[in-house]
């Protein structure tokens, strides 16, 4: 392998993709000295709360909340306060890194931010708990009265590559999404943003998509493995290529690509990475606990345990 990791082009890193699952091994070892270079030993472990469910305008191909979406999945506006208070609560309890909140929709009425606003004000109580936003399209007015509440980091993924995007999703544009990154940016948020793997995409859209979030050069990048869920335009899906040794080459690159952001595996971790975490830790030092919106997710404990078992340490935020 005589690349040039600094400095990678587009056919250097769909070589990566290509690898022969033999060579996987050595790319690890690469990986794992630029993972413990801007990352020591350390897991993040991240706790996901689904705030707002359901009933979304768009028509994201792989989402059971949106538009299209025949998914049995409960929904509701607003999640109770309690609820929130209580996942916050293990997040303290159990020292995780940090607690997401997912919203489904795009836009949102002043009102509705004023209250979840309110919501964050409450949950943060003069504490340093780290909150992230999933939380759509926003104007700069309501992207400020998040960061005044204490919202430190908004989610907003690229999911796929700027040409494969209208297959996904043909109700809001990719450039929408750049441009809405650029402007939380420029208010100080710290970004988080990923993509999905196995949405039937080419090998060459993921490189394209991971170029663009180098671009952005987000603190996070959280990669999704396709779960297909039933009712959604993608619950047919044939994910047979979504093999361990594919799926560790794809974190692997995004390490190389932005080797000081947090790597995060996301959804599809405990279907295609399953015994595999020592390898996935070569990369990746952040993951979800507990489940994903409206997926099943390894609980807290079990979590913790996989991540002391194959030689790592379990991140304590600080307060």
């Amino acid at each position: 392998m005589l690349y040039n990791f600094n400095d990678l082009s587009k056919e250097e890193a769909l070589s990566i993709l290509n690898l022969p699952d033999a060579d996987l091994p050595e790319l690890l070892d690469i990986v794992f000295a630029v993972r413990k270079k801007h990352k020591g030993n350390m897991v993040g472990i991240q706790l996901l709360t689904n705030a707002r469910s359901g009933d979304c305008s768009q028509n994201c191909a792989y989402c059971a909340q949106s538009n299209n979406s025949k998914s049995s999945i409960e929904k509701y506006k607003l999640i109770s306060y309690g609820k929130l208070l209580a996942d916050n609560y293990i997040v303290r309890e159990k020292r995780l890194s940090r607690h997401c909140i997912g919203l489904s929709g795009i836009r949102f009425t002043d009102s509705e931010i004023n209250e979840f606003a309110n919501r964050v004000r409450e949950l943060k109580n003069g504490t340093n708990t780290q909150i992230c936003c999933s939380i759509g399209f926003l104007t700069s007015g309501q992207a400020k009265k998040l960061k005044e509440a204490g919202v430190n980091r908004i989610n907003h993924n690229l999911n796929t590559s700027r040409n494969y995007y209208p297959n996904i999703c043909t109700t809001h544009t990719y450039q929408g999404r750049i441009d809405n990154i650029k402007m939380l940016q420029g208010m100080g948020f710290e970004i988080c943003c990923g993509g999905i793997i196995g949405l039937g995409e080419k090998k060459i859209d993921v490189v394209d998509m991971l170029f663009e979030i180098r671009e952005i050069n987000p603190q996070s990048v959280p990669i999704n493995f396709l779960i297909p869920i039933k009712g959604t335009a993608l619950g047919n899906t044939d994910t047979s290529l979504l093999s361990a040794e594919y799926c560790l080459k794809v974190l692997c690159l995004a390490r190389l690509l932005t080797p000081k952001s947090d790597i995060r595996c996301a959804a599809g971790r405990e279907v295609y990475l399953k015994g595999k975490e020592k390898e996935m830790f070569c990369a990746v030092d952040s993951i979800f606990a507990s489940g994903y919106l409206t997926a099943d997710g390894q609980d807290i404990e079990d979590t913790i345990k996989i991540i002391i078992e194959a030689g790592f340490q379990y991140y304590i935020e600080a307060d």
